[in-house]
């Protein structure tokens, strides 16, 4: 299965997360804000990014945009609740800056799950 870069600064979002993509064979690493995401993708290259994109520290869209700059090719899955916009704002703000899928919380696994699926190569039947 998938390689996963999680960041997000929601300890309880991070737990669901990692339960629901290591239910299903994921593996996941975590940081818990954007200033680390860089690194630890240099340290331990992902599959797949899934970025909150309203952070204490680095917000998502400038880390987003960090991954692009340096090149990274991975795909990117922004996560938003919202904040200071409205969420859906955010989303599209999102894809702007280079992220492949966004999804507005509160989402369902199944949602989660299925736009997860579609940013990966199908899997050898």
């Amino acid at each position: 299965m998938a390689k996963i870069l999680l960041v997000d600064d929601d300890a309880a979002i991070c737990k669901m997360l990692r339960i629901t993509l290591t239910r299903v064979g994921h593996e996941v690493e975590e940081v818990s804000d954007g200033s680390r995401a860089w690194d630890k993708f240099v340290e331990r290259p992902a599959d797949v990014v899934i970025m909150d994109l309203i952070m204490p520290e680095k917000e998502g869209l400038e880390t987003i945009r960090q991954f692009r700059r340096n090149g990274a090719q991975t795909k990117i899955l922004a996560i938003s609740g919202g904040g200071r916009m409205d969420a859906r704002d955010l989303l599209v703000i999102a894809k702007q800056f280079g992220a492949d899928k966004a999804l507005a919380k509160p989402f369902s696994q199944d949602e989660l799950l299925s736009t997860l699926n579609s940013l990966l190569p199908p899997q050898p039947a």
